[in-house]
């Protein structure tokens, strides 16, 4: 995630922070963050595949080239 750039505004109630106006990019910026965060979260438990069997079947299907 990129740092923010654009000015977040707060509105305050009761000398609270009770939400946050940020620029439609870094909101959806953050939705894509959480979702990869679901991903990841979903296929923790998923096996593993050693990079030497990954590069092989790349190779093999022409997507490697070394």
């Amino acid at each position: 995630m990129k740092a923010a750039t654009a000015a977040v505004d707060y509105v305050v109630k009761n000398g609270k922070r009770t939400a946050v106006i940020l620029p439609i990019d870094e909101y959806e910026e953050l939705l894509q963050d959480l979702d990869d965060l679901a991903v990841i979260a979903r296929r923790k438990n998923e096996p593993t595949i050693p990079l030497a069997e990954v590069k092989r079947r790349l190779k093999k299907n022409g997507a490697l080239r070394r």
